[in-house]
C-alpha cells in the first residue's frame, strides 16, 4: 500500500510540470505588429494613409497655430501709443514685423486711417475672415479622419466576417480554427486600426479648433480695443 501511495505522489507533480510548460510555451507564443498588419488585410492600405495624413495636418495646423498665437510683448500698447503720437509709418512697420494674424489685421486698419470709421471695420472684419480661413485650413480634413478611420476599420470588420461565413460554408466536416482565422483576424485588427486612428484624430482635431478659438478671441479684442482708439476724442 506504501509504495503505491509513493508511486501516485511523484506521478502527479510530472504531470503539473508538463502541463504548465506547455501552458508557458503557448503564452509565450506572440505576433508580430507586421503579422497583425498583414492578416489585416486590403483595409490596412488606406488606413496607413489616413493615419499619414492625420500626423500630417495635426503638427502643420499646431505649427502654424503657435507662430500665429505669438505675438510680441505689450503689441496692442505700442500700437495704441503710435497712433496716438501720429506714428502711423511706426506703426505699420511694427505690424509688419509682428507678421501674425493679429498684427495683419490691425496693419490694415492703419492703412485706413483718415477714411470713415465705417469704411475701416469693414476692412478690418474682411481681413479677419481671411485670417480665420487660414487659421482653419485642412482642420476639416483630420476631422473626416477623425470619422472615416474607424468607419473603415467597420468596413474591414464586415469584409473579414463574410471571408469567415463563406470559409465555414465552402468546408467539409469540421471547421477548424485554422480556417477561420484569416477572416477573424481581418475583422479584429481593422476595427481596432481604425479606432487608434480615429481617437487621437478626434483629440487633436478638438484641441486645435480650442486654439483657433483663442486666436479668435485676441483678434476680435484687438479690433475692438483699435475701434475704440480711433473714435477717441484726441483723434
Amino acid at each position: 500500500m506504501t509504495p503505491l501511495l509513493l508511486q501516485i505522489t511523484t506521478t502527479a507533480p510530472a504531470d503539473t510540470t508538463t502541463t504548465l510548460a506547455d501552458g508557458a510555451e503557448a503564452a509565450n507564443h506572440t505576433v508580430s505588429l507586421i503579422d497583425l498588419a498583414l492578416a489585416g488585410g486590403w483595409a490596412m492600405i488606406p488606413l496607413a494613409l489616413l493615419s499619414l495624413a492625420a500626423v500630417y495636418i495635426f503638427f502643420e495646423r499646431y505649427l502654424t497655430l503657435k507662430k500665429a498665437a505669438k505675438n510680441p510683448e505689450g503689441f496692442n500698447d505700442r500700437i495704441k501709443s503710435m497712433v496716438l503720437a501720429g506714428d502711423i509709418n511706426g506703426a505699420k512697420m511694427l505690424c509688419a514685423q509682428a507678421n501674425t494674424p493679429v498684427s495683419r489685421m490691425l496693419g490694415k486698419g492703419i492703412t485706413r486711417i483718415g477714411n470713415p470709421l465705417k469704411n475701416i471695420e469693414t476692412s478690418i472684419e474682411n481681413v479677419g475672415k481671411i485670417e480665420i480661413s487660414r487659421l482653419e485650413k485642412n482642420l476639416s480634413g483630420l476631422a473626416t479622419i477623425a470619422g472615416a478611420a474607424p468607419m473603415l476599420g467597420f468596413l474591414g470588420t464586415v469584409t473579414g466576417m463574410i471571408q469567415a461565413f463563406i470559409a465555414i460554408a465552402q468546408a467539409e466536416g469540421s471547421v477548424s480554427p485554422q480556417l477561420l482565422s484569416a477572416g477573424i483576424y481581418q475583422a479584429m485588427v481593422t476595427t481596432a486600426t481604425g479606432l487608434i486612428i480615429g481617437l487621437p484624430a478626434y483629440v487633436g482635431y478638438n484641441y486645435l479648433v480650442s486654439k483657433i478659438d483663442s486666436i479668435v478671441h485676441a483678434m476680435e479684442y484687438s479690433s475692438i480695443e483699435f475701434i475704440d482708439l480711433l473714435q477717441e476724442p484726441q483723434l
